[in-house]
């Protein structure tokens, strides 16, 4: 178990002593803020079915090394034990930044806890580990499309942090056997990005940026609650967002989002739609 956590660890904390050992001396920047969302969908998953949620955080970054607390809680009770709090360790940094073939690049290593479940599994109903791990890599080319269009690309390898919990194997226990899936297995998404910039909706404001965001996941078998899921095409999601500065360092950002499911093993709605309001202050 231990061995799991430090091992990515130490090869981001190798790699970043690398680069900024030739990086002059950095600043510690850092953000705080609180997103309210009328569902929250995970990777396709509606994980609170259908039911709004919060998702307060922390970032702390300091040169090419960034650390990263999110919680996720719905706002029904009956949602309780799925609360979920995400601990990321990132390295991020950037190749030939002044030429069309730009790269931006971040690893990060993540632990996804949830608190009010037990941190060993055993085959009591309702009180298996559902805690996982996950690797993954970022990489986006800034430059390489002509009018802004920003493609990107997820590499992701999660599995359980209890290889005997409900989400660490495949079991015929019977009253798993809804789920008889896997944590354990590769993703892979790919992304557009688009900035648009308009005139400003506010009479203080002299124009207003557009995000436009597109993505597509490709689910290798991964079934993060223990779900079977098949190795497919599973989901789109388009969406755009916007930020207003409502005063200095603090930005409120509302957003829509519209997902359509391809394959119904992640989702049995072929069609999600959600809003999300956050604010946001920086330091």
């Amino acid at each position: 178990m231990r061995a799991k956590i430090l091992f990515p660890t130490l090869i981001l904390l190798v790699i970043g002593n690398m680069a900024y050992a030739q990086a002059p001396p950095a600043e510690l920047h850092g953000w705080l803020d609180l997103t309210y969302s009328s569902k929250y969908v995970w990777r396709g998953f509606d994980i609170y079915d259908d039911k709004s949620g919060i998702h307060p955080g922390v970032d702390l970054s300091y040169g090419p090394f960034g650390i990263n607390v999110t919680g996720h809680r719905a706002n029904s009770g009956e949602f309780e034990n799925g609360e979920r709090w995400d601990y990321t360790l990132y390295y991020f940094g950037g190749l030939n930044m002044d030429q069309p073939y730009a790269l931006q690049y971040r690893f990060g290593w993540v632990y996804y806890n949830y608190p009010d479940q037990p941190t060993e599994g055993n085959q009591t109903p309702g009180e298996q580990n559902a805690a996982l791990y996950e690797l993954h890599g970022i990489f986006s080319l800034p430059k390489i499309c002509p009018g802004g269009v920003v493609p990107s690309y997820v590499l992701v390898k999660l599995w359980p942090a209890d290889s005997g919990s409900y989400s660490g194997s495949r079991t015929t226990t019977p009253y798993v056997r809804a789920l008889d899936g896997t944590a354990s297995g590769w993703a892979h998404i790919f992304m557009l990005d688009y900035a648009l910039t308009t005139g400003g909706l506010l009479p203080e404001t002299p124009e207003q940026v557009w995000n436009f965001h597109a993505e597509a996941i490709y689910n290798d078998g991964v079934g993060p609650a223990g779900q079977r899921v098949d190795h497919d095409w599973t989901n789109a999601v388009f969406g755009v967002s916007t930020n207003f500065d409502l005063a200095e360092n603090i930005t409120l950002t509302p957003g829509v989002y519209h997902q359509i499911t391809m394959d119904d093993s992640v989702n049995d709605d072929k069609d999600e739609t959600w809003v999300s309001v956050g604010i946001r202050y920086k330091f």
